[in-house]
């Protein structure tokens, strides 16, 4: 199996990598815009080999994401403040990022994995927010004469009590 450490960036990303049936290693940065980073995994994927992926929480990679998931790869989702706390030094560099994340996915349960809803379940939560929105735009819609009716009868019931 091939587990890698990756510090992803919107650009790019810095690998660390670790063969645990040969011991081979090594480190890369893939750029994301001439599909370099996608040509790597595509490659892998093509020899067959078997690759755990481990990464930061991050908004931005959705796309590389749905790429190891089409691909059967393995991609465990690390809670940031958690890694950062596992930081030996207070020099933050890619490199040593991705160095740091491949030593925690090799230390077995050192890893903070945090759960991470699947692609399907990521669209059918888009889904019920987007109707969420059409229903709280739709009552915005209502309320204003209805608050309005409502502000009347309390005056009024304030009026007669005096």
């Amino acid at each position: 199996m091939l587990i890698i450490g990756c510090d992803y960036h919107p650009s790019m990303q810095q690998i660390a990598y670790v063969d645990t049936e040969t011991g081979e290693g090594g480190e890369r940065r893939l750029m994301h815009r001439d599909g370099e980073a996608e040509r790597f995994y595509r490659e892998l994927k093509q020899r067959a080999i078997e690759v755990r992926v481990g990464m930061e929480a991050t908004g931005y990679a959705r796309w590389f994401e749905r790429l190891l998931t089409e691909l059967g790869f393995e991609l465990w989702i690390g809670d940031p403040a958690r890694i950062r706390a596992r930081r030996v030094r207070k020099q933050k560099t890619d490199r040593k990022d991705a160095q740091l994340l491949l030593r925690l996915l090799l230390e077995g349960d050192g890893f903070p994995r945090i759960w991470v809803p699947s692609p399907e379940n990521r669209d059918l939560r888009q889904l019920l927010w987007h109707r969420h929105r059409l229903v709280q735009m739709r009552t915005r819609n209502h309320e204003p004469t209805a608050s309005r009716g409502h502000e009347r009868r309390a005056t009024t019931q304030a009026g007669t009590m005096e």
